[in-house]
């Protein structure tokens, strides 16, 4: 995260400083911010206010519970300032962009080359963001009465926080002080400088080569929409398959994507060293054995996620934690000290938005009201924001494998659905794994435009505990994307239909002629 010395004081800082950002800024880390004073005791202290964090304050303060929020950069966390938001609002661009080159397959006549202007790109995502910001600003969370206090929070001992000279006594305690993006040891890499998440949306003018080192979600989204804004792409994954805990259907249908979309990537790839040349940064990397050279203008790191457990001083009240796993929890997101709870990226293995608002509920549940409720990791969905997106929730087939479940998979490709084919959309399909013997959901994957949106219903259907005959039953609106997961629920109902059920239907029909 950068920083700006105000004053005397260290701020975050959010770049480039034109009238968005300054927006921003002032709702989610105002310069002007003093710290109130604490209150004698507190039922509640959290650390850190990202999803989890904001959850689990507002659910607090919402209870009727006394709470603090301490955040020592963005309120809003990585998902309004450089994650969800500022991403998904250059995907919608891209898509944009893709879709005018694709005009002409719908009989829509464009004269000339589709013209991108970056910086206006990036002004909207600005704007969009700083619309935003208010829902996770610091005025509004002290409006519902939470005492906000923007600084370093670190543990003294087990009833007490330290954050800018104040100490803040608590009967519990939450951690929710998210993850950063984790810098892989490649020598030269600090000299020549490169982006993560945290600065690539800080860019104004758009890199003519970019190399991408991690091809994971983030990875996988950003390469995407800036090969489609016009730079020069390579994705560099160590391992032999991009997206490596995807379904390897799903990635050979978005391999192909990224081929057409003419960004290259190089698989079993370790970047060895970074050299600056002037402008330019000079990648030596290995190629499955071979030893290659890329010159590209900017070098965008996602190579995972790393806790922010330091600084915490989580040792003084006897947290067990690691510093690639985060803090450790048990199934109740209850740390080995017993007061204090942590929720969202800092100890999910699954870092998501929504996982670490499910985390929070668990946490107040648990906290507030020595609830018992548990976290479960087996129904969270999740998705991948390229074109086609990837989807999934539940266990891929190798899961179910490895824990001796027996299973049957059916496959519905959109190619054979109606609204699909009008859309131009065909490629994709929609999977179901099933509990052999019945209709019970062990897991999906579908790819496609809307799968994000359309996991939704197998999950629903996970939590609640129905089967694919119910889904067959239902009336699904045509036409639609999401006839794929009707069309998929009656092909496991004519699989019922064995050779000898059949032959009794026929019997019954021609007694009743």
């Amino acid at each position: 995260m950068q920083t700006e010395v105000q004053n005397g004081v260290i701020h975050p800082a959010i770049l480039p400083l034109d009238e968005y950002n300054k927006e921003l800024r002032n709702n989610v880390h105002p310069p002007e911010w003093v710290n109130p004073e604490p209150a004698e005791c507190y039922n509640l202290v959290v650390i850190g206010a990202g999803t989890a964090g904001l959850i689990t304050a507002i659910g607090g303060v919402g209870l009727g519970a006394k709470v603090a929020l301490i955040e020592r950069h963005l309120t809003g966390g990585d998902c309004l300032n450089v994650g969800c938001v500022p991403s998904k609002a250059l995907i919608r661009c891209a898509r944009a962009v893709h879709e005018a080159r694709r005009a002409n397959e719908f009989g829509v006549r464009l004269q000339g080359e589709v013209e991108v202007d970056f910086a206006a790109i990036m002004q909207r995502m600005r704007r969009i963001r700083a619309s935003i910001s208010p829902h996770d600003s610091v005025w509004r969370l002290r409006d519902l009465g939470i005492d906000v206090f923007l600084g370093e929070g670190s543990f003294i001992n087990s009833n007490t926080i330290e954050v800018a000279d104040h100490k803040l006594r608590f009967k519990k305690a939450v951690i929710a002080s998210g993850a950063r993006a984790f810098t892989p040891l490649i020598p030269g890499l600090a000299e020549a400088g490169y982006l993560t998440n945290e600065t690539v949306f800080s860019l104004t003018r758009l890199p003519r080569r970019l190399a991408v080192i991690g091809g994971g979600p983030i990875g996988c989204e950003l390469s995407q929409a800036f090969r489609r804004f016009g730079s020069e792409v390579t994705i560099l994954q160590s391992g032999s398959q991009f997206l490596r805990r995807e379904d390897q259907d799903a990635v050979e249908i978005l391999t192909a994507a990224f081929a057409r979309d003419g960004i290259e990537v190089r698989l079993s790839t370790k970047t060895e060293k970074i050299v600056k040349r002037g402008e330019e940064k000079e990648l030596h990397i290995d190629v499955a054995g071979k030893k290659q050279t890329l010159t590209v203008d900017e070098i965008l790191v996602s190579a995972g996620r790393a806790p922010n457990v330091d600084m915490l001083n989580l040792d003084a009240v006897g947290i067990e934690y690691d510093m690639r796993r985060g803090v450790i929890v048990n199934d109740f997101l209850q740390t080995s000290n017993p007061k204090i709870y942590a929720a969202g990226d800092i100890s999910l293995a699954h870092k998501f938005t929504h996982t670490a608002d499910a985390a929070a509920r668990v946490v107040l549940a648990n906290a507030l009201f020595l609830g018992r409720r548990r976290y479960t990791v087996w129904n969270i969905p999740w998705c991948t924001y390229t074109d086609p997106e990837i989807a999934h929730v539940g266990m891929y087939e190798h899961e179910a494998e490895r824990k001796g479940i027996e299973f049957e998979t059916l496959m519905t490709p959109f190619a054979s659905v109606d609204r699909a084919i009008t859309e131009g959309e065909t490629e994709g399909f929609v999977k179901i794994h099933v509990k052999k013997g019945s209709d019970k959901v062990l897991g999906a994957t579908i790819v496609g435009r809307e799968a994000g949106s359309m996991i939704s219903e197998i999950t629903v259907a996970m939590v609640g505990g129905v089967g694919l005959k119910t889904i067959a039953n239902a009336i699904h609106p045509y036409p639609t994307q999401a006839e794929a997961i009707r069309k998929t629920a009656d092909a496991f109902n004519r699989k019922r239909l064995t050779p000898f059920v059949q032959k009794l239907f026929q019997t019954w029909l021609a007694w009743n002629r």
